[in-house]
């Protein structure tokens, strides 16, 4: 892996990785780093799923994502669409959590304002860390008690859909602040509607999926664009990582 930008070497190491990606010190609120890959010519899959589009190096900074973070968050759909478990971490990525004072496993936090999530899911069934789900007043009772039951901490977020500001407060009052997004298009649309997002790591694939895919974001239409800057930029076998941020 090659660093294009800020400070351009044939080698990046672990250590650079965790410098370039590490969230802000001292958070007073939540910090928002979404995560996506997409094809060069802006797909978001390739057969409904994001591996097609993924490479070893992206998903060096997809778990190096994970290791950082307080929590993973994530839309119903896309957990579903890609079999999401619990997180894991090997020896090396827990002592990688303890440097940073994180526990030693982020729990997953799935956004579903109807609560449609099956309590014998893997993300219950094969998880160290119960997940939190995330939902409406208006999600029914008989779906709501069964993920409680099954260990999840389910949150109310908005009456009728989930409002992502309240999402957050409550991440924040749980003392997660640094929030890993691992997407779908809906919940990225959400957070950029809102103005959420403070950083976004983007993967581009030397692929073309042609027509017929979604794009990275979907549903409703920011208020106006949100402009970033490049924070950093790293190369390997044609596939590019950007790392943009909010500019303040």
């Amino acid at each position: 892996m090659r660093m294009l930008w800020p400070s351009p070497a044939d080698e990046v190491s672990d250590a650079d990785l965790e410098r370039l990606y590490g969230y802000p010190e001292q958070l007073d609120k939540p910090w928002v780093q979404v995560n996506f890959v997409a094809s060069a010519d802006g797909a978001a899959t390739v057969d409904d799923k994001s591996e097609g589009l993924s490479h070893p190096a992206d998903k060096r900074i997809f778990l190096l994502g994970r290791d950082l973070a307080d929590v993973v968050l994530v839309g119903a759909g896309t957990a579903r669409a890609e079999n999401y478990r619990g997180a894991r971490a090997n020896d090396e990525r827990r002592d990688r959590r303890a440097r940073h004072g994180l526990a030693p496993i982020p729990p997953i936090a799935v956004v579903s304002g109807s609560a449609r999530i099956e309590p014998d899911c893997p993300l219950f069934t094969d998880a160290e860390v119960p997940p939190i789900v995330i939902t409406t007043e208006q999600a029914p009772a008989d779906r709501r008690k069964p993920l409680e039951d099954a260990g999840a901490d389910v949150v109310i977020a908005g009456e009728q859909m989930v409002e992502m500001p309240v999402a957050l407060a409550e991440l924040d009052r749980r003392g997660l602040r640094r929030v890993n997004c691992e997407g779908g298009p809906h919940l990225f649309g959400e957070l950029i509607a809102e103005d959420l997002v403070d950083q976004l790591c983007l993967t581009v694939a030397p692929v073309l999926a042609g027509a017929g895919a979604n794009r990275i974001a979907m549903g409703r239409n920011a208020s106006l664009a949100r402009r970033l800057e490049l924070a950093s930029l790293l190369l390997e076998d044609d596939f590019t990582m950007f790392r943009y941020r909010k500019r303040e």
